[in-house]
């Protein structure tokens, strides 16, 4: 068997790797900026947490890290071809317990050292990124900063990681790090490069979230229970899924937290269940794959509403369908607790006809509809007269979707057609325009006069109503064939009077179908429309342009137009002109400092800041009062969550929204 000579493959501890020598990684001038955010910080130290606090045979693998020898010497450099984000991130982790401990535990803080530094060079580290970023890195690794207005990555993922570890828990980390493992791949001189990395980043699938969820789910149990957790929890989730499995976990992380789950992205549906299920050993498995199975049981009766025994239920469940699986994290939680006794069916299906009624306004009235069933989960968990608050208060009123219907294109035509005429099953149906969408010239509404001798005027005037409540009804498909393009006292004897729609019958009695005509039946199915999707009866205002802060986009990094990104924010009927993440950071952390001091010392206790009571590295300071600080040195992602978390903690999240900007909106 030949060997292999120009690649070199072997499994490395990677403290030690980093630690071994007085070689340099270098990062070539190709690779891409440094990029990891809190996020993924956050991620790292929960799996090295974790791995120090089991036993010594634990290890956590971080993948391959792929370089080439720079020269033929052992003392030359390494070039870092894949890995960067992940080096340069355990760098500066090492370089945060390395500065909190460096005055106090001289023999731990030389072990950290000897990881950033070279030992035959103290002025030089380890890693060196290219010259762009070079000196900034080194800036904060050496702790050297000087210039505390600039802003880096380097610096706000050195500050998390200061902000997060106390001094005690320093040996705890070190512990972890040290039972950190990759795969070295180091590429000779007659290797191709870059053919290696495309082979390693593009070979294959990556892992999908629900994929994701499985391994972490299994991951840490005996082969029999892994078997025994698959047959009886894992596969009737799939069963019950299918192919919208993903989507599943999705919807079900937000009926858990209360928060929107992003769907793209770095695996936003993986974190969210990590944090929502930290633990997954088999005592707390047992309990917690029941809820996830039940709840899967449950997706796929809405998936397909036939399986739902209830004919009135099964039916509500078709129309919510109709709207998309956005409102499907609510309809679980409702669906839930109906199957199990806790609600009876009548706010069951109360609460499907609110869903219906705020989907359909909002189309009417060219709302958006994303975000909003995040906050009504949160609000039903306060009960029914909480939900219907919160119906209300987002569901247009009565007087502005009647001004709507006059004019407008009717959303969803046929659902809302079916209902008003009372057709459930729609199958034979067609949506029929009275006045065509596009007459001929020969179309006449009166049997006189053709299209062709309307005048202009007139010609767009029926134009602009023909998509509206009043020049649409339901026909049956053999009908609609017979009368196509026909006038309308053709379509009135021909088709209208022997419909079996009563609705459409009752067009049989019109003489003349004109504006007029259609703006009289507009009046009288509006009438209708308003009763049978009706807001719950409280007087909530129609606050459509204001989210509630727990609703409000965590962006990463500081996109373009972040600074713009608020018209305003509504805190507790105050109205602040604030215009950016960074300037309602430190009003909210402010504004707790005064009000709700005692949570927001709960939540950096829990949370290991943004409040410290000394300015223990160097950047962005705020002084609160005598010997309080708030740190100001994060990525829009973190304050936005800080934001959130304080107010929360405090108990007023409820009473404080934002009004995004057009750049806000567009972003």
């Amino acid at each position: 068997m030949s060997t292999a000579t120009n690649v070199e493959a072997t499994a490395v501890n990677t403290i030690e790797w980093l630690a071994a020598g007085t070689t340099t990684i270098v990062v070539p001038v190709y690779q891409r900026q440094y990029r990891w955010d809190i996020g993924g910080c956050e991620r790292l130290l929960s799996d090295i947490r974790a791995v120090a606090r089991e036993d010594d045979a634990h290890r956590h693998f971080i993948g391959s890290i792929l370089s080439a020898e720079d020269g033929a010497s052992a003392e030359s450099d390494l070039i870092l071809i894949d890995g960067q984000q992940r080096i340069t991130t355990l760098m500066l982790l090492v370089a945060a317990l390395h500065h909190a401990v460096r005055d106090t535990d001289q023999a731990l803080a030389a072990a950290l050292e000897r990881v950033l530094v070279r030992s035959d060079a103290p002025g030089r580290t380890k890693l060196r990124p290219h010259d762009a970023w070079a000196d900034l890195y080194e800036s904060v690794v050496l702790d050297r900063r000087d210039d505390t207005d600039r802003e880096s990555r380097f610096d706000d993922n050195y500050a998390f990681f200061r902000s997060q570890i106390h001094t005690d828990e320093v040996p705890l980390i070190w512990r972890g790090l040290q039972k950190l493992e990759h795969v070295s791949i180091t590429l000779g001189a007659q290797a191709n490069a870059q053919q290696i990395f495309e082979s390693l980043n593009s070979t294959g699938e990556p892992l999908r979230d629900h994929e994701l969820i499985h391994n972490y789910i299994l991951m840490g149990l005996s082969h029999a229970e892994q078997v025994d957790v698959e047959s009886r929890f894992w596969v009737p989730i799939e069963r019950h899924t299918g192919e919208a499995i993903g989507a599943f976990w999705r919807h079900y992380l937000v009926l858990v937290t209360g928060r929107e789950v992003a769907a793209n992205g770095e695996h936003g549906v993986y974190s969210a269940f990590r944090q929502s299920f930290p633990r997954v050993d088999l005592s707390h498995l047992q309990a917690d794959a029941s809820e996830w199975r039940h709840h899967a049981e449950i997706y796929g009766i809405l998936l397909d509403p036939s399986r739902e025994q209830d004919p009135e239920i099964a039916q509500q469940l078709r129309h919510v369908n109709t709207f998309g699986r956005s409102s499907y994290p609510l309809v679980m939680s409702v669906y839930s607790d109906h199957a199990r006794g806790i609600i009876d069916r009548s706010e069951l299906i109360e609460t499907l006809e609110w869903l219906q009624t705020l989907y359909l306004r909002r189309a009417l009235v060219n709302l958006p509809t994303e975000r909003l069933v995040a906050r009504l989960c949160r609000a039903r968990r306060d009960g029914r007269d909480a939900l219907a608050r919160a119906f209300a208060r987002i569901t247009p009123s009565d007087e502005r979707v009647s001004a709507v219907l006059k004019y407008s294109e009717l959303p969803h035509p046929a659902y809302v057609l079916g209902r008003l005429e009372g057709v459930d099953d729609l199958e034979p149906f067609d949506v029929e325009h009275i006045v065509p969408a596009v007459p001929g010239d020969t179309w006449s509404g009166d049997g006189e006069r053709p299209w062709i001798e309307y005048s202009e005027d007139e010609q767009n005037s029926h134009r602009a109503l023909a998509p509206t409540l009043g020049n649409l009804t339901l026909l049956e498909q053999s009908l609609t064939e017979r009368v196509f393009g026909a006038s309308f006292p053709v379509k009135r004897t021909e088709a209208y009077a022997r419909s079996s729609v009563p609705a459409t019958r009752d067009l049989a009695d019109v003489d003349a179908w004109n504006t007029a005509a259609i703006t009289r039946r507009t009046i009288a199915l509006t009438a209708d429309l308003i009763r049978i999707w009706a807001r719950p009866a409280l007087p909530e205002i129609d606050d459509d342009g204001l989210t509630p802060i727990l609703d409000a986009v965590r962006r990463r990094g500081w996109p373009t137009g972040w600074e713009r990104e608020f018209d305003y924010v509504e805190y507790r009927g105050e109205r602040w002109e604030v215009p950016d993440v960074k300037y309602l950071f430190n009003r909210v952390f402010r504004r707790a400092w005064t009000d709700t001091r005692t949570a927001a010392l709960a939540y950096c206790a829990a949370h290991g800041g943004p409040i410290y009571q000394d300015m223990a590295w160097k950047g962005q300071w705020d002084e609160l009062d005598e010997g309080n600080f708030l740190y100001m040195g994060w990525d829009s992602n973190y304050m936005m969550t800080a934001v959130q978390g304080v107010l929360e903690e405090s108990g007023i999240a409820s009473e404080v929204f934002v009004k995004y900007s057009y750049i806000g909106n567009v972003m």
